[in-house]
């Protein structure tokens, strides 16, 4: 154990919060699917936030557009100013059902793509992986459906570490057509 805080540094203020320290999107360990989980959970309870980012990502930046895009980005202004361009709240979300998981995402411009997890494999490690996790700690199933999840963009896998990207929308806008 480092001693560390097990959670991202914040300050919460009515609807809004603010990170205190930088949050790794590098994907050089855990730092990174926990921020991205840190910020999917803000989304998930119609939270704004603000926060810096710091690393180089070796992943595409576009997986995380639902997300609400950084106040800095280093050495990246032209993908801060895509993001900043490309967030829309409720681009990409998830909602469940008994034996499945369904998926709405329209990162994209233009598309809609709507995904219904039901294998037993894909739902449980889709659902596992809201907490970030590593995927040494997946057995060879988990980590076939991790990859596969991870094509189509609803999992984040950088350096050993997985997450999922979606989140679960608790708080809607009214109207919630506005989605």
């Amino acid at each position: 154990m480092s001693g560390l805080p097990a959670t991202v540094p914040h300050r919460l203020t009515g609807r809004r919060v603010e990170v205190t320290e930088p949050l790794d999107l590098g994907g050089r360990g855990p730092g990174t699917a926990e921020a991205v989980g840190f910020l999917r959970e803000c989304q998930s309870l119609g939270l704004s936030v603000s926060w810096r980012a710091t690393g180089s990502p070796r992943y595409d930046l576009g997986a995380l557009r639902h997300l609400p895009p950084p106040d800095e980005l280093p050495s990246k202004a032209d993908e801060l100013a895509a993001w900043r361009s490309a967030y829309s709240y409720g681009s990409l979300y998830h909602r469940r059902g008994p034996g499945f998981v369904t998926v709405l995402d329209r990162r994209d411009l233009g598309t809609a793509l709507r995904l219904t997890l039901d294998h037993p494999a894909l739902c449980g490690v889709f659902l596992r992986l809201l907490e970030p996790t590593p995927l040494d700690a997946l057995d060879a199933t988990g980590r076939e459906a991790a990859a596969l999840l991870a094509a189509e963009r609803l999992v984040l896998v950088s350096a050993g570490w997985a997450v999922t990207l979606p989140p679960r929308i608790r708080r809607w806008p009214v109207p919630c057509t506005a989605i």
